[in-house]
């Protein structure tokens, strides 16, 4: 029994020793791990290093932060920062140079940006930072580094994106369509602006031709018995066929004598040559003074009133009644820019003188001069540069109306002058029909009367009355009425454009046996186009007393 205890004592006392061995094993390993695998303590500062302390105080760093030193990738994180914006102010530099910019400043803030940054990387203090070795590197100067690099990657990236519209394509482009857009705008403002003033000069009276028709009424007034031609029998040759027959529908005193001038100078038989001139009887007294003032090499020179052809009423002029409206009054009178500047493309006719009836005469013909067969129209603002008698050689193969044809291309056909959405216009008539020229047109009065284009105007204005097939002026009607019935004649005899088209050439106008002032720059305004003035002032009679009383032309 005694063995039997000391036994299990024995085995008692052994696990207890053994239990005691092991726990002092435990205490040693965990004691000698700690010394070598100890954490340190760190805190990160603002730039993202790490400033590490070892445990028991130690000022050296373990094997661990040596195999993986985030200073050293930190360094080399900072100059490839450094680096990459040194190129690339480098790179903006040379391209600026090659570009040419006139702000040279810019290349030059580049060019010492680059330069800067080599200078950062090559101070010696820095340039140290690279040569030391992990253990070597001082956090301090490390910082300090990375600061100075910072504030010169800020700069250069201000510096780039206030240069950038130098040198981005794309905002170039972006900022020239905006200045283009802009610039068209200010552009469509002063079109507006300038064809109403252009149409405002065009309506005006200059003070020189107010003064030369009030001087030579005077004059009709003072003595009236050398230009009264009541009482006495017409002319002869007034009304003989076999002689050269002119119509004139004016207003203007001066613009009707450079017509008749020019005519009579460049006539070779110039007693062969009559000329009808119409006016208003407001200025029927001027244009009978005007007329007898000088002698005409022999020319015939007819002036009479629309008021003498008792036929032309409203009763039977569909226009005349039309020009009673008081809409069409205020269409035409319509002077405020808003207003007068909504119909851009046809604010050439918003002229008082379609107002006037002397503008619409040019339908009538064959009743104004029942006895002629044939007749030259001429407007007043025209110059004759060569004979015309050869025009009544020309055979008008039964048409009526002989005319210079002014279409080319797209141009000037008979869609932009009618409202082909209108189906009376559609069914009867080509959009695509080539336009002629009212200004010179030579009609056979006898074919005329054969197809009865009087008629045929007057079933289409009165259809529109409410300007639904076309707007105005006289061009559009007579383009309907002699839609068929129109000769085109050569292009040398009357050429247009020197009211409104600086381009054309001297060349094509010395060539022309007529060239026309059509358009808003009239020559007797000062408005006129300089280049051309001249083809008209020397046909004026700057010698009359009256036209030197009234300056005319200065």
């Amino acid at each position: 029994m005694a063995t039997h205890r000391s036994s299990r004592s024995g085995i008692g006392v052994s696990f207890r020793v053994l239990g005691s061995v092991v726990s002092l094993a435990v205490f040693l390993f965990l004691t000698v791990s700690l010394l070598f695998t100890a954490h340190p303590h760190s805190t990160t500062d603002t730039h993202g290093f790490s400033n590490v302390g070892y445990g028991l105080g130690s000022g050296r760093r373990s094997v661990l932060a040596m195999k993986s030193d985030p200073l050293k990738s930190r360094l080399d994180q900072i100059r490839k920062q450094a680096d990459d914006h040194r190129s690339l102010a480098h790179a903006y530099a040379s391209y600026a140079r090659k570009l040419k910019l006139e702000n040279s400043k810019l290349v030059r803030v580049f060019a010492d940006l680059s330069r800067n940054y080599t200078d950062l990387i090559n101070k010696p203090s820095y340039r140290a930072l690279s040569e030391s070795d992990s253990l070597s590197i001082d956090e301090a100067t490390l910082r300090l580094f990375e600061k100075e690099v910072k504030e010169r990657i800020k700069v250069t990236r201000q510096v780039i994106a206030e240069a950038k519209e130098s040198f981005d394509n794309q905002l170039k482009i972006q900022k020239l369509k905006d200045t283009i857009f802009a610039v068209n705008e200010q552009l469509t403002k002063a079109k507006k602006q300038g064809a109403f003033s252009s149409l405002i000069a065009a309506k005006s009276i200059p003070k020189s031709l107010h003064c030369l028709a009030m001087r030579l009424m005077e004059e009709r007034i003072a003595h009236p018995e050398k230009y009264n031609d009541e009482g006495k029998p017409p002319l002869p040759e007034l009304e003989d066929p076999k002689l050269y027959h002119y119509a004139i529908f004016s207003d203007n005193v001066i613009a009707a004598s450079v017509v008749v001038n020019s005519a009579v100078k460049n006539a070779k038989e110039p007693w062969k040559h009559v000329f009808h001139v119409v006016t208003d009887k407001m200025n029927l007294g001027a244009m009978q003074v005007m007329f007898k003032l000088k002698d005409y090499n022999g020319a015939h020179i007819e002036v009479k009133a629309v008021e003498d052809y008792k036929f032309l009423n409203s009763s039977y002029v569909p226009v005349l009644k039309q020009l009673e409206s008081a809409n069409l009054q205020k269409f035409y009178f319509e002077n405020k820019l808003e207003n007068a500047t909504k119909d851009t493309t046809n604010m050439k006719f918003r002229n008082p003188k379609y107002l006037s009836i002397l503008n619409h005469l040019r339908f009538y013909l064959p009743e104004m001069y029942p006895k002629l067969h044939r007749i030259l129209f001429l407007d007043d603002d025209i110059v004759v540069q060569k004979d015309l008698t050869g025009l009544w050689k020309i055979d008008m193969d039964g048409k009526v109306n002989g005319a210079v044809e002014t279409c080319f291309g797209s141009f000037h056909r008979y869609a932009q002058y009618m409202n082909f959405s209108h189906p009376l216009i559609k069914e009867k008539f080509n959009p695509k029909a080539c336009a002629w020229a009212y200004g010179m047109n030579f009609f056979d009065l006898d074919a005329w009367r054969r197809e009865k284009c009087t008629e045929e105007y007057h079933y289409w204005q009165n259809l529109n009355e409410n300007r639904t097939l076309w707007k105005l002026g006289t061009l559009p009607p007579g383009l309907i009425t002699f839609y068929s019935t129109t000769k085109p004649l050569d292009k040398s005899w009357h050429v247009l454009g020197l009211g409104y088209n600086p381009s054309i050439s001297m060349d094509e106008i010395q060539s022309a046996a007529v060239v026309h002032f059509n358009g808003n720059m009239k020559p007797w305004l000062d408005i006129a186009m300089t280049q051309f003035k001249p083809l008209w002032t020397k046909h004026v009679d700057y010698e009359l007393e009256f036209v030197q009383a009234c300056n005319f032309g200065l």
